[in-house]
């Protein structure tokens, strides 16, 4: 994922933040002759397939006239997914108590991988609390970190008599 200050990032939150929606992450990766420019939005009421082209058709304008990246490439625009990305220090204060993996741009005590509840996020420092014990991990060492899927039920179902 780019980063906050990143030319990319600066350019999408310009056309994404006008538009009522929220800025999750921008990626841009190559592979060989191919590039993709990938974005991905939210809202709290969810995110359209409608959504998704109103802004793709916004960004290509701005795209198109600023000509940030050389060459083809293909522009993707998404929602988060289940697995919401976490990128910016804002996402690691408001998924606080939430269970996240992370993959490390170099060892932490031996360790590249880590999966446990997010603790809080402090002066770029978040904290998680991983195979009993607590990580400190400075956000600058974190390659990619996303939310982990609960498919638990959340509620006690009917007894089955009082359903009607």
């Amino acid at each position: 994922m780019q980063s906050a200050d990143s030319s990319l990032t600066i350019l999408a939150r310009r056309v994404v933040d006008p538009m009522g929606f929220e800025l999750v992450g921008v990626e841009f990766f190559q592979h060989g002759s191919n590039a993709t420019l990938r974005i991905y939005i939210d809202h709290p009421r969810g995110i359209t397939l409608d959504d998704c082209s109103a802004v793709s058709h916004q960004l290509s304008g701005v795209l198109d006239v600023e000509d940030p990246l050389p060459g083809h490439y293909d522009l993707e625009v998404s929602s988060p997914g289940i697995d919401r990305p976490l990128v910016f220090p804002e996402h690691f204060e408001r998924f606080t108590g939430q269970q996240i993996r992370i993959r490390l741009a170099e060892k932490l005590d031996g360790r590249r991988k880590l999966e446990g509840q997010l603790c809080g996020h402090v002066s770029g420092i978040i904290t998680v609390e991983a195979d009993g014990r607590r990580w400190e991990i400075p956000l600058h060492q974190i390659e990619s970190a996303r939310l982990v899927a609960d498919f638990r039920p959340h509620a006690e179902p009917l007894p089955a008599d009082n359903l009607d």
